[in-house]
């Protein structure tokens, strides 16, 4: 009994050692596996603490860029909605030169107090009644258009008793309000629009230099038909020709390029050009009448008088000055195109009152003419 349990142990040992041999086998044949697959699973995990290569960084940046494009532009978005709506509010800041968009930055020696651009134009025209860089230009020429409108209203209205041709003299009247009207309109609307958009700002600034255009075609009129009342050939001509040059200004000034701040001096010298071609009807009457003749009976010295001012407004504008020798102290008040403003009011009020003048000197004359006079 004993011996059988001996030697039923010693095979029981025997197989256990064969299968422990099987397995040391097995796991032999499978050792290069192994080791390949622990050399994979090492290089893994060094590769997983490595920093990753740029290709796949910048593959990654690309896609978190993808992704966070839409969250910025939503952002966007809404900032844009808070400051439409801070703007139609009225709620807005004058903000410094440097911060302004391209489009709105013109005279660089204005330091502070502008408007920021405002897509809404209830809140242009509310900033009206706010202090900036544009208040003065919009409240000169808006009183100014309210001067003419009422004196063109006033002179249309007066009885054709006092004119030697009620129709004739009435059109000639209305063509000199209506070129200062729609000049003074232009103009202040265009100071209070410009901030909407680059586009609306395009527009309007084309608006107001044919305005000026408008203006100054405008004057020549009465003045050439009571200076020459009693030559109509030459009266005619200087006519035509101030309508030619006045609208090669009006083709000129729709160029876009014309508006921006390096044609500041062009602007000014084609309108100067354009009120300096006066000169050789000036000097034609002159010659004619004499000297004296000219500056009593035919109002010259209101005419010389209102040349300076146009002039000096235009050289004031063209150099700006004050500003641009005290850069930051003239922002709000009396800077150079605020002066340019008034003058120019100034200058058509006192054109008024001397063709004003010239009418009653005609209509002291009941009409008539000698073979001697221009008058």
């Amino acid at each position: 009994m004993a011996s059988r349990k001996a030697a039923a142990a010693a095979q029981g040992n025997g197989l256990a050692a064969a299968g422990r041999d099987r397995a040391h086998l097995e796991l032999a044949e499978l050792g290069p596996l192994l080791e390949e697959k622990g050399e994979q699973g090492a290089a893994g995990t060094a590769s997983a603490e490595d920093p990753p290569c740029p290709v796949a960084r910048e593959e990654e940046e690309e896609v978190v860029r993808v992704l966070t494009l839409p969250l910025q532009a939503h952002h966007a978005m809404e900032k844009m909605e808070e400051f439409v709506y801070k703007v139609w509010e009225g709620r807005w800041r004058v903000i410094p030169y440097d911060v302004l968009p391209d489009w709105l930055k013109d005279n660089d020696y204005l330091l502070h107090g502008h408007r920021p651009p405002m897509p809404s134009f209830r809140a242009c025209f509310k900033s009206i009644f706010r202090i900036h860089t544009e208040t003065g230009n919009i409240w000169t020429h808006l009183l100014g258009f309210v001067l003419f409108l009422c004196l063109g209203i006033l002179t249309m209205l007066r009885p054709n008793m006092y004119f030697m041709a009620p129709l004739q003299e009435k059109v000639v009247f209305g063509m000199f309000f209506l070129g200062a009207v729609l000049c003074l309109s232009f103009s202040w609307l265009f100071h209070t629009v410009y901030c909407h958009s680059e586009k609306v700002s395009r527009t309007f600034s084309k608006l107001d230099y044919s305005g000026i255009a408008l203006l100054i075609m405008g004057s020549f009129v009465p003045w050439l038909y009571y200076s020459f009342y009693c030559s109509p050939q030459p009266r005619l001509i200087y006519l035509s020709i101030v309508c030619v040059l006045g609208i090669s200004a009006i083709i000129v000034a729709q160029w876009d390029r014309f508006a921006t701040p390096k044609h500041r001096q062009t602007r000014a010298g084609v309108f100067l050009g354009l009120g300096l071609s006066g000169v050789v009807p000036t000097m034609h009457f002159t010659i004619a009448e004499g000297f004296v003749k000219a500056t009593t009976v035919g109002q010259m010295g209101w005419f010389f008088l209102m040349a300076v001012m146009y002039i000096t407004g235009a050289g004031l504008y063209a150099a700006r000055i004050p500003e641009r020798f005290f850069p930051g102290k003239f922002d709000i008040w009396f800077q150079s195109h605020q002066i340019f403003h008034v003058l120019v009011v100034a200058a058509a009020f006192v054109h008024f009152y001397g063709v004003s003048n010239l009418q009653e000197f005609r209509y002291g004359l009941e009409g008539g003419c000698t073979d001697d006079s221009l008058l």
